[in-house]
């Protein structure tokens, strides 16, 4: 694992991720999984206080084998390519209180597809040692052109002319999905292995397993 402060200025989180970026490996081999994990945070309406769940499935089953959650304040301030810095500390706290570790974890987030190339999949991926995909409901930057309508259509996400992920229909006739590797994992390991989690929603169900879960915790004022 890396170790770094969370608690810095703007220019700081920005020295960190690029020095972290360097890190990285973008690996385009297949491999066993055989359990995914989700990771979704939730926020206490009007407040600073969240929930994050990593739900783990069995993959390709996709049946719950169980998951961990942690609650906390969040104190870095929301600002679009720094978004690990708000979440980061929970994620990792949450990460080391898995009784088993799985074999791929699925960020609601950008992985290499981020301005510079390190959105949360990628950053959580190489400070915890562990392969990761993101998986973001809205697009971040680069250009790419709209997918076909159909389920498993997908247009390529090119950044300075380099294909860093990909827009992937989840969903027929549903707003795609922005799919790239985040650490450990390549482009048709990351569309693949989102398109097998991703059943009748958008959403791929690992990571809309967690979303319910820590929706769940708020509801029931666990971090009250």
């Amino acid at each position: 694992m890396i170790k770094h402060m969370w608690n810095v200025s703007i220019e700081e989180a920005c020295r960190i991720q690029e020095d972290l970026k360097k890190n990285i490996v973008i690996s385009n081999e297949d491999y066993h999984v055989a359990s995914v994990a989700g990771i979704d945070i939730c926020y206490e309406k009007g407040s600073r206080l969240a929930s994050c769940v990593i739900a783990v499935l069995s993959f390709p089953g996709l049946s719950l084998l169980g998951f961990t959650h942690v609650e906390g304040e969040v104190a870095f301030p929301y600002i679009p390519g720094l978004f690990a810095f708000r979440e980061g500390p929970l994620v990792e706290k949450a990460f080391m209180k898995l009784g088993f570790k799985p074999d791929i974890y699925l960020f609601d987030g950008q992985g290499i597809a981020h301005p510079r190339g390190i959105g949360i999949a990628s950053h959580m991926g190489v400070i915890l040692d562990i392969a990761t995909i993101g998986c973001a409901k809205s697009y971040l930057t680069g250009t790419y052109k709209m997918p076909g309508v159909e389920k498993g259509c997908k247009n390529p996400i090119l950044i300075h002319g380099i294909i860093s992920g990909y827009a992937l229909r989840t969903k027929e006739d549903i707003r795609p999905m922005f799919i790239s590797p985040g650490h450990k994992t390549g482009l048709k390991t990351s569309t693949d292995i989102t398109l097998a989690c991703s059943t009748r929603y958008r959403i791929p169900e690992p990571i809309r397993l967690a979303h319910i879960l820590s929706r769940k915790l708020i509801r029931q004022g666990i971090i009250s």
